[in-house]
């Protein structure tokens, strides 16, 4: 699996969690930033993550800004994206096991970066689950070709 990883400026240090928990098991990822210290705007760091993961360049992307509200938003714009919003370890298993999401998005002023990393790992590692749930899904992508 390989993984893009990007935030804002309110995400910045969740982000540096995250990529410790991806370094500790062993899941290949590039972090595309940002590197500031002022303010920028989300949609410069979800739009390339998405469009790399939609154009199949990486299996995933996660995304953090300061409530993952605006990381998300942008991110389901492109085609083929399906992004998550994710605060507690239920949902992160549940998009995984039946939204097949492929982009995860936090937010470093929701919750602790305890809970960040409980919440990248089940979605890092949980499977989908595909029968009825793959009908659903499909149900989106063919919307969404038309």
């Amino acid at each position: 699996m390989k993984v893009a990883l990007a935030s804002d400026h309110g995400g910045v240090n969740l982000r540096k969690e995250i990529a410790n928990l991806m370094n500790e098991l062993g899941i290949e990822y590039q972090d595309f930033g940002c590197d500031c210290e002022g303010s920028v705007d989300y949609p410069d760091y979800a739009l390339p993550v998405a469009q790399k993961v939609a154009s199949g360049e990486f299996d995933r992307g996660i995304l953090i800004c300061g409530t993952g509200i605006g990381m998300s938003i942008a991110a389901n714009k492109v085609k083929g994206i399906r992004c998550a919003l994710v605060h507690d370890t239920f949902s992160a298993k549940a998009t995984r096991a039946h939204n097949d999401t492929n982009v995860l998005a936090m937010g470093e002023r929701v919750i602790g970066p305890g809970l960040a990393r409980d919440i990248a790992e089940i979605w890092l590692t949980e499977g989908f689950e595909g029968g009825r749930h793959g009908t659903r899904v499909g149900k989106i992508s063919e919307y969404e070709q038309n």
